[in-house]
């Protein structure tokens, strides 16, 4: 998997498989809360943001996975955790396409993780492209731009 931030390809400190598993789906998370640092959980796209809170805490990443490129419930989850309180990494993984990035950014992701084959078909100057295409929105969106709504109140 390839991992991408708004300046490019990053190095992944998180491993999903192995003795050193340190991103976790959800579900197999519990033991590993409170001994494994750095520690990341998986959840998918039908996890209930508001059952997450109580672990923003004990968690330094949180992977939101992208079933198909058509399921935009990623894209809510992402906000909402934003909008509860997580400071911590949060990654869009997944069937994610150059398209979704500006979105994943707005929405509050730092980050996109990609499959090999989708990379070496996409390359990286695609992507950041494509996080440039939404200018100012009148929603407000979490990647520290002002709204146009913010933008005449401040005028």
């Amino acid at each position: 998997m390839k991992l991408l931030d708004r300046a490019g390809w990053i190095e992944d400190p998180f491993v999903r498989d192995g003795a050193d598993a340190n991103l976790l789906p959800i579900e197999a998370a519990g033991e590993a809360l409170g001994r494994v640092r750095p520690l990341g959980i998986e959840v998918p796209p039908t996890a209930d943001p508001d059952s997450l809170v109580g672990l923003f805490n004990q968690v330094d990443l949180i992977a939101v996975r992208f079933p198909g490129h058509r399921d935009g419930r990623g894209f809510s989850i992402g906000r909402a955790l934003r909008e509860l309180g997580f400071t911590g990494r949060l990654r869009a993984s997944g069937e994610l396409i150059p398209d979704h990035f500006a979105f994943a950014l707005a929405c509050g992701f730092d980050e996109v993780e990609i499959d090999e084959a989708r990379a070496a078909r996409q390359p990286v100057e695609q992507w950041l492209a494509a996080a440039g295409v939404i200018g100012p929105t009148y929603q407000s969106v979490r990647d520290g731009r002002r709204s146009i709504f913010a933008a005449r109140r401040a005028a």
